[in-house]
């Protein structure tokens, strides 16, 4: 009987460790998506600002405009 009452225990146990996982990954997945929300969020961010940038390098006068190009050659992304 000793045997069937450590076993009733030991389910007890592992009944009450995966509910506790499984709320865990619950919180883990709404953190990833609100990681990956903000992630995507500022991706966007960038490509507009790259947009901004690149609108106003056309806006540059032809002749400085070899000059930009060869700066921003010469800096590192």
């Amino acid at each position: 009987m000793a045997k069937l009452e450590d076993l009733a225990e030991r389910v007890d146990r592992l009944v009450l460790r995966h509910q506790e996982l499984k709320r865990s990954s619950a919180l883990v997945e709404q953190q990833l998506q609100a990681v990956t929300a903000e992630r995507d969020s500022l991706r966007s961010r960038l490509h507009a600002a790259r947009a901004r940038v690149d609108a106003l390098l056309e806006r540059l006068p032809a002749e400085a405009a070899p000059a930009a190009s060869a700066a921003q050659k010469e800096s590192p992304p």
